[in-house]
């Protein structure tokens, strides 16, 4: 006798809450991480919660198909046991999530190709949030100083403050200085601060707004901890700066929220440009992340009428890469075949792209969601490109009927490659463009990642002028390099030789012979090494091969074996 649907469906909801649960242990293990100053475990935490949500889909679909045993795939049976989920999850909070998570597992079990909408839920109640944000609001009837103080008296980890006099100070001039400068809605009557505190790593970050004659504007107190001291290290002020604290290239949050479709609401009232996928997705629920993502492809392509087509740069030797030009993603397929001088395969391409979703991305790295058997309209291809998936991406690509049935793809915001950024900017932006690359270069290092490929084209400049890396079928850990200083020429031949005289192992790599490869335009050669001469040595990179922080290991042995 098979379980009646809505038993079928209530266990579901229930794997679902027991996920839900765990998930909000992991993150609320984030406060005691930050006060204890403990960086492995924060990163451990971080993995395993990523891994938890496949993990707990694979129990449920093992445990539901044994239930049903014969009529697992039965798709009538299925269609009763949605209807009566539907009706059992719809007053629960953040109930997107529960339906997001009844999609994966039909998707599991049938090995569903593109939708099946008789399975699924094919729409999200976004911007329709139920519930509240569990706010602290300070009335500011006194001066700034004294409702900062009580602001930081408040939060858990008020008492560990070090210097709470020049914290006050620092944040109340800060706040002033931003409001003395001509803003129309004058000084503000009120401070809103979501009460949970939103962790990353070891920092901490209070989240709210600053209220005043019905202007919004954010505001955002970031914290350390070090040597068993609390100190404020920066105060954010405007949209820019708080979107990119939320932006695709950061590692995610762990923050203890009640209803995050709640939260999503207040936080787009933040950072209204930012779409809701993101903000999931950065919040920790990457899962509904890629659903948001999903639908909102689906609804651009209903209204829509331009083609995919290639992605500007240079054509890659390991994926292809397109796009939709009315649209702000990029599609990249891994293809079967690579061309010299490219030796890796595609299994350590996918363990690298895998590497990278529970890497601590530092900023520089795009969160590159990978999704599987993704069915796309061929009318909507450009003919070279179709011709090109099909007959290069054979392992991922295929049509079926009037679709084209991408089995595994990445699919990341589109950037503006950075070789072609530098040949269009304004000089001004060009030499920051060129800057910041070099510091994109050494926060990766800082948190041990070596990009591999350091060419241009492999990283990308997001709308704020920001440097990202992208491109990561090179990418390894600067403690899993040797860097080596160039050895000298003995002899006239050897210093006249083509081909290296000396011995290079396969781990080997020589800062010095970088800057003749990287493509640097001429007239930005100068500006790159008055500011970043020492990434061009390999003293520099030893140094940072040593400080590469022991949790490093620990997280890839993690990732490794998820793999």
């Amino acid at each position: 006798m098979h379980p009646h649907f809505a038993a079928a469906a209530g266990h579901i909801a229930e794997h679902f809450r027991l996920y839900n649960e765990e998930f909000g242990r992991i993150t609320r293990r984030a406060a005691r991480n930050f006060l204890a100053e403990d960086w492995h475990s924060a990163q451990c935490d971080a993995v395993e919660r990523i891994d938890l949500y496949e993990q707990r889909v694979a129990q449920c679909v093992a445990a539901v198909g044994s239930e049903l045993q014969a009529r697992r795939t039965d798709v009538s049976l299925w269609s009763e046991i949605k209807s009566s989920y539907e009706k059992q999850v719809a007053c629960r909070p953040d109930r997107d999530f529960y339906s997001t998570f009844f999609n994966s597992v039909t998707r599991d079990l049938f090995g569903t190709v593109g939708v099946n909408r008789q399975v699924e839920f094919c729409a999200t109640g976004a911007g329709r949030a139920s519930g509240s944000v569990p706010l602290r609001v300070y009335h500011l009837a006194g001066s700034m100083p004294t409702t900062v103080r009580d602001i930081l008296c408040d939060l858990p980890f008020g008492a560990g403050i070090g210097d709470m006099d020049g914290a006050v100070h620092r944040i109340s001039a800060e706040i002033g200085r931003f409001f003395a400068t001509g803003r129309p809605s004058g000084a503000p009557e009120s401070v809103e601060l979501i009460e949970p505190i939103f962790y990353r790593g070891l920092q901490a970050f209070v989240v709210g707004r600053l209220i005043g004659d019905g202007a919004i504007t954010p505001l955002v107190l970031a914290f350390t901890h070090q040597q068993k001291n609390v100190q404020i290290e920066a105060v954010m002020l405007s949209r820019a700066q708080v979107g990119s604290l939320f932006g695709y290239a950061r590692s995610y949050f762990h923050v203890d929220l009640p209803v995050v479709s709640a939260a999503i609401t207040l936080l787009r009232s933040l950072m209204p440009s930012k779409p809701i996928d993101e903000l999931y997705t950065v919040l920790g629920r990457a899962k509904q992340g890629k659903t948001e993502r999903f639908f909102a492809l689906q609804r651009h392509l209903e209204r829509s009428i331009d083609s995919f087509v290639h992605a500007p740069g240079e054509r890659g030797l390991v994926m292809i890469v397109f796009t939709l030009p009315s649209h702000d993603l990029v599609f990249k397929v891994i293809r079967d075949k690579f061309g010299a001088p490219k030796t890796t395969t595609r299994t350590e391409v996918i363990e690298r792209y895998q590497f990278v979703f529970r890497h601590d991305r530092a900023g520089r790295l795009v969160d590159a969601q990978e999704f599987k058997r993704l069915r796309l309209p061929c009318a909507r291809f450009m003919p070279a490109l179709t011709d090109e998936l099909l007959r290069e991406a054979s392992e991922s690509c295929r049509v079926e009927g009037d679709d084209l049935i991408i089995e595994l793809c990445y699919i990341e915001r589109r950037l503006r490659p950075l070789n072609l950024f530098l040949r269009e900017a304004e000089p001004a932006a060009a030499e920051s463009a060129i800057i910041d690359y070099g510091n994109a270069l050494r926060d990766l290092a800082a948190s041990d990642v070596f990009p591999g490929d350091l060419l241009l084209k492999n990283f990308g400049v997001t709308s704020h002028g920001r440097v990202i890396f992208y491109d990561y079928d090179e990418l390894c850990l600067v403690s899993d390099c040797i860097f080596r200083d160039l050895p000298r020429a003995r002899t006239e031949e050897e210093e006249a030789s083509a081909e290296p005289w000396f011995h290079c192992g396969p781990r080997d790599v020589f800062p010095e012979q970088w800057l003749p490869f990287l493509c640097i335009p001429p007239a930005l050669k100068d500006v790159f090494n008055r500011h970043h001469a020492s990434l061009l040595t390999a003293a520099w990179w030893r140094a940072q091969a040593s400080l590469a922080p022991a949790a490093a290991a620990a997280l890839t042995a993690q990732s490794s074996n998820a793999a």
